[in-house]
């Protein structure tokens, strides 16, 4: 798959290397020729000097080609009007913009143009690493009606399968993180101590669900 992406920062540079390393063809779109220097030498994709939802910087770096598009700069409206540019003007269905703002971010993944919430993210993980108590959204559906997050649960949880949280809680034990490494659990999956639960879940439940994750398991309910 070819892959276009907008910004060579910290996270340009590093998403073009991974997608090299796997396979792909990548150009990278920067206005400062300077940055193509953290690419590094060996990179052998494309770099191109322009503004990146400009059409024919955009045809410069193979948009026609492209099956992905990540617009990653630095500016929230340039980024937006990218996605939008590589969507509706050239039909690229995988596209992702960076989104500093979190308001703005929630109202474009509304309108169907994914985004990652930067500032969101990062602060939601700071809560869930000092307040460990509560849910803090990792990811909402479009509708917002579904979501998905990491959930506080007891210690009494310790020793029983996932089955058996998912049973009493209502939720979807959608990973666990163990060991600093994710895994995907099945049912009979057993629970220990240090485990990360990240559930899916109903967003009108969530009250509900972190008071069950709370309780042990003979008083979820």
């Amino acid at each position: 798959m070819h892959v276009v992406i907008m910004g060579c920062g910290r996270v340009g540079s590093t998403l073009a290397q991974s997608f090299e390393q796997q396979g792909h063809t990548v150009a990278v779109v920067d206005q400062d020729p300077t940055a193509f220097r953290r690419l590094g030498s060996g990179f052998g994709g494309r770099r191109v000097t322009g503004v990146g939802f400009d059409q024919d910087t955009l045809r410069e770096a193979g948009i026609e080609e492209a099956g992905a598009f990540a617009a990653v700069s630095s500016g929230d409206n340039s980024n937006i009007i990218a996605a939008r540019v590589a969507r509706e003007m050239f039909g690229i269905e995988n596209v992702a913009a960076r989104i500093y703002d979190p308001r703005r971010a929630e109202v474009y993944q509304r309108l169907g143009i994914p985004t990652v919430a930067t500032v969101r993210w990062t602060a939601d993980q700071m809560l869930r690493r000092l307040l460990p108590s509560g849910a803090e959204p990792l990811w909402r559906d479009p509708s917002g009606g579904v979501q998905l997050a990491e959930v506080h649960t007891s210690p009494a949880w310790v020793g029983h399968k996932i089955s058996k949280l998912q049973d009493e809680t209502g939720v979807r034990v959608a990973f666990l993180t163990r060991l600093g490494e994710a895994m995907l659990p099945s049912s009979q999956t057993v629970l220990q101590e240090g485990d990360l639960v990240h559930v899916m879940m109903r967003t009108d439940g969530v009250a509900e669900v972190e008071a069950a994750c709370a309780k042990g398991p003979e008083e979820a309910h």
